[in-house]
C-alpha cells in the first residue's frame, strides 16, 4: 500500500505534539509494510530515514512553469503566491537595466525548472504557505504513484484536495485539533472555511478521539458515519534513565509542559500555583514550552511574587523533555480544549502522577485518571496539594498510570489507520 501523506512538521523541527505524532505513526506504518511518502513545506539537514519511508520537502518539487493560483480547486480563502522576477524593491531604472543586462549575458541553458519558497512556520504568512503547499499537492497528484492521500490537520487539507483532484485517489483528512479547539471557540473564518472544505471533500476522516469526532459533527456538520476514531499512543522509549536525574531534596516539582497558548490553559496553572504556594511553600512549579501567552504569564508570576518558586524553561525537545518529566512529582494538563493530549502518557512513562482536564480526549483511555474542570482553581489546587502530601495516593496514581501504558501502543494505532486505508481504497474502487 502506497500513501502520499501531507504534514506540516516532523522531528527534529517541531512546535508541538503534531510532529511527534506524525513521526511515531509513520514509523509504525512503515514497519507494517506501508510505503509512505511524507511531504512537508521544508526539510532541514536532518532528514528522517527508515525503511518504506520517503521524506519530501515541498520546496524540492520542481515545476516547469509557475503554477497559477486561480486554477486551485474549490473556493478556498487562499492568497496569491508571489513569484520570482528580475524586479526588486527600490530598483531604479539604472539598477534594473543593469540586472537585465547581467541576466542576458549569462549563457543559455536548458531550463532547470521552478521551485516554490517555503518557510514552514506558523507566522503571519501561513495562508500563503498553505497555498504553495496546495500547488505542490496538485503537482504530486499528477506525478506520484500512490493508492491513498493522507492529510494531517487544516494546513494540509488544500494540498490533499489538489492531489485528490489531480489523481482521482481517495483522500483521508486526519483531525488532530479543529480550529474551534485551537481558539477556544473563536475561530478564524478563513481557517474554518479551509477546514470544512477539506472535511466535506474527504472520503474518510480520522479523529483522534470521540470528543474530536463530536466536535467535527457539531461545528462542520460532517456525517459521523464517515469519521473513524483512532486514538494516539505514546512511544515507550525513555530517552533518559530516571535514576540518573537528580531530585531536589525536600521539594516537589509540579510540571506544565505544552504550548503556552489559550487552548492549553496555562493561566489556570499559574493561578493554582499561587494558591498552592500559599499553603505548601516547599514546591516548585515549572512551565516548559513557548507560545503567545508566555510574556503575560511571566508578568503575572512576577505580580503574584512567586517568581522564586516558578520557573520558565522555554521550548524543550528530545532528551530535555524526558529529563524534566523524570525530575517532576506531578504533571498538570489544564487544557481548555484538548482533542487528545499525548503529554500525560509521556509523564506516566517516568512514574509521574497526572491531573488532566475533563475536556481532554485522553480521558477516554484513562478510566482511573484524576480529572478536573480546567476553570475550577479551587479543585485544581486542592488536588495538587493532596497528590504532593499523600504518598499513598500518589503511588496509587503511579500504579494506575503504569497499567494504562500496557494497553496503549503505536502498533495498534498504526494497524487501525491501515484498516481505514483499506476500507477507503476498497470503497473508492467499487
Amino acid at each position: 500500500m502506497r500513501v502520499l501523506m501531507f504534514g506540516w512538521e516532523f522531528p527534529p523541527v517541531i512546535s508541538g505534539g503534531l510532529g511527534t505524532v506524525c513521526y511515531a505513526l509513520t514509523r509504525h506504518l512503515a514497519a507494517a509494510g506501508t510505503d509512505v511518502t511524507f511531504v512537508m513545506p521544508r526539510v532541514g539537514a536532518e532528514r528522517a530515514e527508515f525503511d518504506n519511508f520517503t521524506m519530501l520537502g515541498a520546496n524540492e518539487v520542481v515545476f516547469e512553469q509557475v503554477p497559477d493560483v486561480d486554477q486551485l480547486a474549490g473556493n478556498l480563502p487562499l492568497r496569491v503566491v508571489e513569484t520570482d522576477s528580475a524586479l526588486r524593491p527600490y530598483d531604479s531604472d539604472a539598477t534594473y537595466t543593469a540586472r537585465l543586462k547581467q541576466i542576458d549575458a549569462q549563457p543559455l541553458s536548458q531550463p532547470s525548472g521552478i521551485t516554490l519558497a517555503f518557510d514552514g512556520g506558523y507566522a503571519h504568512d501561513l495562508l500563503e504557505e498553505v497555498t504553495r503547499l496546495a500547488m505542490v499537492g496538485g503537482k504530486l497528484g499528477e506525478e506520484a504513484d500512490f493508492d491513498v492521500i493522507h492529510a494531517h490537520d487544516w494546513m494540509t487539507y488544500a494540498a490533499g484536495l489538489e492531489a485528490r483532484q489531480a489523481s482521482g485517489k481517495p483522500l483521508i483528512c486526519h483531525v488532530h485539533a479543529t480550529e474551534f479547539d485551537r481558539t477556544a471557540n473563536r475561530p478564524d473564518a478563513r481557517v474554518a472555511e479551509i477546514e470544512k472544505a477539506g472535511l466535506d471533500a474527504a472520503d474518510r476522516v480520522i479523529a483522534v478521539s470521540r470528543r474530536t469526532r463530536d466536535s467535527i459533527v457539531a461545528h462542520y456538520d460532517i456525517d459521523s458515519a464517515k469519521i473513524d476514531v483512532v486514538h494516539n499512543a505514546v512511544s515507550k522509549e525513555r530517552l533518559v534513565d530516571p535514576d540518573t536525574v537528580p531530585k531536589y531534596l525536600g521539594e516537589k516539582i509540579v510540571l506544565f509542559l505544552g504550548r503556552v497558548t489559550l487552548q492549553k490553559g496555562p493561566e489556570y496553572f499559574v493561578e493554582a500555583a499561587r494558591r498552592v504556594l500559599a499553603r505548601v511553600p516547599d514546591v516548585r512549579f515549572v512551565m516548559a514550552g513557548s507560545g503567545d501567552m508566555l510574556p503575560q504569564l511571566i508578568e503575572l508570576v512576577a505580580q503574584y511574587r512567586i517568581q522564586d518558586r516558578f520557573h520558565f524553561t522555554g521550548f524543550l525537545r528530545g532528551a530535555d523533555v524526558h529529563k524534566v518529566y523524570a525530575m517532576s512529582d506531578l504533571y498538570i494538563m489544564p487544557s481548555v480544549s484538548e482533542p487528545f493530549g499525548v503529554a500525560p502518557f509521556e509523564a506516566m512513562l517516568y512514574g509521574v502522577p497526572v491531573i488532566i482536564s475533563k475536556d481532554a480526549g485522553a480521558v477516554e483511555l484513562l478510566d482511573n485518571a484524576v480529572t478536573i474542570n480546567f476553570w475550577d482553581i479551587d479543585e485544581l489546587s486542592a488536588t495538587i496539594i493532596r497528590v504532593l502530601e499523600d504518598d499513598t495516593y500518589a503511588n496509587a496514581l503511579r500504579r494506575a498510570g503504569a497499567e494504562v501504558l500496557e494497553h496503549i501502543d503505536w502498533h495498534r494505532t498504526a494497524a487501525a489507520v491501515i484498516d481505514v486505508y483499506k476500507r477507503t481504497i476498497a470503497a473508492a474502487t467499487t
